[in-house]
């Protein structure tokens, strides 16, 4: 069964490695065949990404897109100790998305590191930019 997918006027998609632009107009294509694709909201660029969350998202995209993602994975898992190390309450989630990525499940891992950038995002002080000491979801 395709995929359909709507695209915004210029909005970036990316398939296999491929970044597409969408002309001025919305438009609506389906895709047929099996492809690794990222739409531009998925997606954390190398300059957005100034926390510890954000380049674990960043590092899982590259793991993702891959042909070959064992190097990213070893850059995944040191991420992930750091990460765990300097904010415990991000354990649970950390553990998740490494279960993904033991599975080799590439895009969901990614989905669920999304939701721990959402996580940190919430959980940052204003003054300090810091990790309030809430619990994980």
């Amino acid at each position: 069964m395709p995929l359909r997918l709507e695209l915004k006027p210029y909005e970036r998609l990316i398939i296999n490695g491929a970044l597409l632009r969408n002309g001025e107009r919305r438009s609506t294509f389906l895709v047929e065949t099996q492809c690794k694709f990222l739409r531009e909201s998925e997606i954390i660029t190398e300059s957005e990404a100034d926390t510890a969350c954000k380049q674990l998202h960043l590092t899982l995209t590259v793991i993702y897109l891959a042909d070959d993602p064992a190097q990213g994975i070893d850059l995944f898992f040191r991420q992930a100790t750091d990460l765990i190390r300097h904010v415990p309450a991000a354990a649970p989630q950390v553990a998740a998305i490494a279960e993904r990525v033991e599975a080799g499940e590439f895009y969901r891992a990614l989905k669920l590191s999304r939701k721990l950038v959402e996580w940190e995002t919430a959980e940052r002080m204003p003054e300090t930019g810091h990790p309030a000491t809430a619990e994980a979801p």
